[in-house]
């Protein structure tokens, strides 16, 4: 039996959590179009007769950092390095090797262990682009292995967990088969609250979001109860998230409560408050407040 840690990194928007979405089969990692949606490292779960894969999805690697959000966020990035038995690097479907690309190549390059290189979005070129595409990636590092995939699609995501576990050290299970996460409910929640802010909002707010589970109460006759904050910068960005007679938060929670009910089985009472922090993506005590630490 084969088991160890996989981590899984790349640009912002390359797609790294739906990657890991479909391989486990449960959605855990929010999506959206926004770079840098992943703020954390995100812990999910593969299981199957051969062992167990447990992935680390990051933030998108960016070595210019504007805020000490940004700084947290290369610092976990980075740290999963030294965590991981195996890395699973995911690239454009471009021939175009860019400065992002290069920097990360220059980092995975003092590491010595195998390196997987994942050419993501292969539904979105023809199959005859990728020898060329393949040809012009395949001398940036030694990588173990080149893989065109699709995490959208799950296109060559069978292939890819064969070849993990050829990657990975003898041992036993880490955690019990039905184990898909190690995040908390909670946690996922303000997550899947956050993402549908992300995608409802305009380019000027999201950024500048965090969400905190202020109340999560499970009733026994199967109710659950939630009580969040959208937490924003500006008094500006406070009305837009409100938006006009509470419409767009109220938007933000339908969606979100459609989420949360699938993902715990059963009702959701989700209530939503907005806040202004100014400036919290420079404040190391909100950070920590915000769930932003290095654990």
């Amino acid at each position: 039996m084969n088991t160890g840690y996989v981590a899984v990194i790349g640009r912002p928007n390359v797609g790294k959590s739906t990657l890991m979405n479909h391989l486990i089969g449960q959605k855990i990692a929010i999506t959206s179009d926004r770079p840098q949606t992943t703020r954390q490292r995100i812990q999910t779960v593969y299981t199957d007769e051969r062992g167990q894969i447990i992935f680390l999805d990051t933030p998108g690697f960016i070595r210019k950092t504007r805020n000490k959000l940004g700084e947290y966020m290369l610092e976990t990035s980075l740290g999963v390095l030294g965590d991981a038995d195996v890395i699973c690097w995911l690239v454009e479907p471009s021939s175009h090797i860019g400065e992002g690309d290069r920097e990360i190549a220059e980092a995975l390059a003092k590491v010595k262990k195998p390196i997987l290189l994942l050419i993501n979005k292969t539904d979105t070129v023809q199959y005859t682009q990728l020898l060329g595409i393949i040809d012009s990636w395949k001398d940036v590092l030694h990588f173990a292995e080149i893989l065109p995939v699709s995490g959208l699609k799950g296109d060559g995501l069978k292939e890819l967990t064969d070849v993990i576990f050829r990657y990975l050290p003898e041992g036993p299970l880490l955690f019990d088969e039905e184990t898909l996460t190690d995040q908390p409910v909670r946690d996922i929640a303000a997550e899947i609250i956050r993402e549908k802010a992300l995608r409802m909002l305009k380019n000027e707010v999201p950024h500048g979001i965090a969400v905190t589970i202020e109340r999560f109460h499970e009733r026994e006759d199967g109710l659950t109860e939630i009580e969040a904050s959208v937490i924003c910068e500006k008094d500006s960005h406070k009305g837009i998230i409100i938006g006009k007679g509470g419409q767009m938060l109220k938007k933000i929670g339908s969606a979100a409560r459609r989420d949360i009910e699938e993902l715990t089985g059963g009702k959701v009472f989700l209530k939503l408050f907005v806040k202004v922090r100014k400036d919290w993506r420079d404040q190391e005590l909100m950070l920590k407040n915000f769930g932003y630490h290095q654990k």
